[in-house]
């Protein structure tokens, strides 16, 4: 009973079923005197006697058997409210909301969150995917999945997900026609698909090589707001792509695309999953937390 916030009136209950200080006394654990100090300050704080008492017996007042019949209801929902609390704190259970970009959310969906859902059925993945930079707490997201270059220094950082780069590809159809480009300002003679940021601009495609940098605006016939749509036109021999290699690496493999200046092309930072420190959380956000690290 004790710390749970309810002791008076479970004290109330226990009494008015038993008959008995003593009897009350024994189901709570308490002495009957701290018991009837405790139905003292109840009594002093709601203005009214609740029980009367002989040395023989204990019975309800008027009041006190109106008091009884509006409180155990309540109580009997608090008390049940309270170990559906606890139990999740015990067993995953409950809803977790991610916010990620689309191209992370991709790449840690097979190693971390299906392996997550399948050990843990009761819990549910609220999954939002955006290109722009959200403030995971004023959003109301428990966790954040962004490049760790781009987490903010306040937060708590997990190394999730393979090792990422860009990739520069094109199919082999293309490349039989139009030749391959070797440095990066080669793609200014060539069809290169044009993706549209969140923010309106377009994305420059990026090459660093030996400490240097390079940002080269390419050209092309379409310009897109997703990378996807931009893949379906890369494998139709259309032109060259610039992606993300997670989401090409199948097509590479099969033969589908040819992956060109790839030395221009060196490791990004890893993703994070990233979170405020919190008191007390949840069974579920502790156990995401732990198979992170674990396949980290």
């Amino acid at each position: 009973m004790a710390g749970d916030g309810l002791s008076e009136f479970d004290a109330v209950l226990a009494i008015a079923q038993r008959g008995s200080f003593r009897a009350a006394a024994l189901e709570l654990g308490l002495s009957a005197t701290a018991l009837s100090n405790l139905i003292g300050k109840l009594e002093r704080r709601v203005g009214v006697r609740l029980f009367n008492r002989t040395t023989r017996s204990v019975s309800l007042t008027d009041a006190g058997q109106t008091f009884v019949e509006q409180i155990r209801p309540a109580v009997r929902t608090l008390h049940a409210a309270m170990s559906t609390a606890r139990s999740q704190v015990e067993t995953p259970s409950g809803t977790l909301r991610i916010n990620a970009f689309a191209t992370g959310a991709r790449e840690v969906l097979s190693p971390l969150l299906i392996p997550f859902l399948k050990r843990y059925p009761q819990v549910h993945i609220d999954l939002v995917t955006e290109g722009r930079i959200v403030d995971i707490v004023e959003a109301g997201f428990d966790l954040g999945l962004r490049s760790a270059d781009l987490v903010p220094s306040d937060m708590i950082a997990i190394p999730v997900g393979p090792p990422r780069s860009f990739a520069v590809v094109a199919s082999p159809t293309y490349l039989a026609a139009n030749g391959k480009p070797q440095v990066p300002p080669d793609l200014l003679r060539h069809a290169c698909f044009r993706i549209r940021l969140p923010n309106g601009a377009l994305h420059r495609w990026q090459f660093r090589k030996d400490g240097g940098t390079l940002q080269i605006d390419v050209e092309g016939p379409l310009t897109l707001d997703e990378a996807s749509l931009a893949k379906i036109a890369v494998l139709e021999g259309v032109g060259i792509g610039y992606f993300m290699e997670s989401d090409v690496r199948a097509d590479i493999e099969a033969g589908r695309l040819v992956r060109v200046l790839q030395e221009w092309t060196p490791p990004l930072a890893r993703l994070s999953l990233y979170y405020p420190s919190r008191r007390n959380p949840s069974a579920a956000f502790k156990a995401l937390i732990d198979l992170a690290r674990e396949v980290g």
